[in-house]
């Protein structure tokens, strides 16, 4: 049997331990943080006409990576075999007009230029005879 003294942590000490305060710390700095925070590397700036994404691609060419937009998703995707592997998603509120849209690749930096779509009038005019 062993036998361990134990000692009230108030009798000897009012401030919190070291210990506490960094796990204190580290929990609030992992929770603060929203689940949607947008990731290291990506900058989205939107307007009235269009999302740019600007994304961090080093080391990639043009050619190794693979771009497709599909009513409000947008993916990129690096090519087999390229350097490094890339796989993002995004989904924007409103669908993208693709014929509009650009990409641009410079000091390896994507850049999406991602025209909304504008809704098309379905609206039928009937003429009274």
């Amino acid at each position: 049997m062993i036998f361990a003294p134990v000692i009230r942590r108030a009798a000897y000490s009012q401030a919190p331990r070291s210990a506490d305060l960094a796990l204190q710390r580290f929990l609030m700095g992992a929770l603060a943080q929203p689940a949607a925070a947008p990731a290291t590397g990506c900058t989205v700036t939107q307007d009235e006409k269009a999302t740019t994404l600007q994304l961090d691609v080093p080391g990639l060419a043009r050619e190794q990576l693979s771009i497709s937009i599909e009513g409000q998703v947008v993916q990129v995707q690096s090519v087999e075999g390229a350097p490094r592997k890339v796989q993002r998603a995004w989904e924007l509120p409103t669908e993208i007009d693709a014929n509009a849209s650009t990409a641009k690749l410079e000091n390896g930096v994507l850049t999406l230029t991602l025209v909304r779509l504008e809704p098309v009038n379905k609206s039928v005019q009937l003429v009274v005879h």
